[in-house]
């Protein structure tokens, strides 16, 4: 390891940054609450990455998790769970959104550091191992990468609806260019893919058995190319589950606008229709509305950074709202699972106010790449 992979490793325990053969290996490391990231973790890692574009040393870059810790092994039951939650909504409900901005600033400049990663650090690919719950902020740093793995422990979502926020760390561009309509279905319910349906959807490249993880970044890690590594290794899956409902969800959530969605589903007198409108049911309105807008808007936009910028508008301007104080201590704090969202019918949260949630930020906030 060189000097200055050292002096970023020194910054954070919550990452391990090092190096092994011809890798750069990121591994998460907060198990107890299930990696989800924080502004250090964010910042040591966007570091270790940029000091790696130009060394001749590393020739690869993977993305891991620790392993279980003090011999407690469902302290490895994640890769990611998201950011943290907590912080955003003391900063939402203490000093009008300020660190949680900063948060989300960064949190986004080093997602698109890795969607643009291989091509400027001169070829050099990322490997992301989704092995357990990859959610929010591990979706952002696991889906701009090359290589995707799940395994049977892979529990993949985009869960902001139910806590006041919306699917970012790039979820507008991912999910709006999914097969059909699974990325809106995705972005309203929350709903978990398990590693078999993530491949299936294209959010995985390979699965993988959990227990031949090891090999494969051994493997890598000496030298091996990473598609013939993960090639070999790879397994066929089980069933996907979520195929059975490709043509539901393609025919009850084919219009972008939420009110249409839920009477399509309460006039389907399936099982599958109503138990997705219950889900819905429990979101909050404003952020299924602004996903929907969302994932049609990033439809139109040239690149991955106007995708990010939209999506740091929405999060500075949702900041200022009363959903995601409630849907945290709702879903996170109280646990009492009964947010009262505001507004709390789809038909409040007007066309004026999914403008002004849209609607740019003066020329100093917008948000910038690296």
């Amino acid at each position: 390891m060189n000097q200055r992979m050292r002096e970023v490793a020194a910054m954070v325990d919550e990452v391990v940054i090092r190096g092994q053969g011809v890798a750069g290996v990121l591994s998460l490391n907060r198990p107890r609450a299930i990696h989800a990231l924080t502004l250090p973790m964010v910042r040591a890692m966007t570091q270790a990455l940029v000091g790696w574009r130009h060394d001749a040393a590393v020739g690869v870059v993977m993305i891991d998790h620790a392993v279980a810790v003090d011999g407690d092994p469902k302290l490895s039951r994640g890769f990611c769970s998201g950011g943290d939650i907590a912080m955003m909504r003391r900063s939402a409900l203490e000093d009008g959104g300020i660190a949680a901005r900063k948060f989300f600033f960064d949190e986004y400049r080093l997602n698109h550091l890795l969607f643009t990663y291989e091509a400027r650090a001169g070829g050099k690919p990322v490997v992301a191992f989704m092995d357990g719950i990859t959610m929010g902020g591990g979706v952002g740093i696991s889906q701009p990468t090359r290589f995707r793995v799940a395994t049977e422990n892979t529990r993949f979502a985009m869960p902001e609806s139910g806590i006041g926020l919306f699917p970012d760390v790039g979820g507008g561009w991912y999910l709006s260019r999914l097969a059909g309509r699974l990325g809106a279905y995705l972005a309203l319910t929350g709903a978990r893919l398990d590693g078999a349906e993530a491949l299936w959807a294209g959010l995985a490249t390979h699965y993988l058995p959990s227990a031949v993880l090891p090999e494969a970044k051994a493997r890598i890690a000496a030298g091996e190319a990473p598609e013939a590594v993960l090639a070999a290794l790879a397994v066929t899956p089980p069933e996907a589950k979520i195929a059975a409902h490709a043509a539901a969800i393609d025919l009850l959530l084919a219009s972008d606008r939420l009110e249409e969605i839920l009477a399509a589903l309460e006039a389907d007198g399936g099982d599958f229709a109503q138990a997705t409108l219950a889900t819905i049911r429990t979101k909050s309105p404003t952020t299924c509305k602004v996903a929907l807008r969302q994932l049609a808007t990033s439809l139109t936009l040239p690149d991955f950074a106007a995708n990010m910028a939209m999506e740091y508008r929405i999060a500075a301007h949702l900041l200022r709202l009363p959903d995601l104080v409630e849907g945290v201590r709702a879903v996170i704090i109280d646990k009492d699972n009964a947010p009262r969202w505001s507004p709390p019918t789809p038909e409040g949260v007007s066309d004026a106010l999914l403008d002004d949630i849209f609607a740019p930020l003066s020329p100093l906030e917008e948000w910038k790449p690296l």
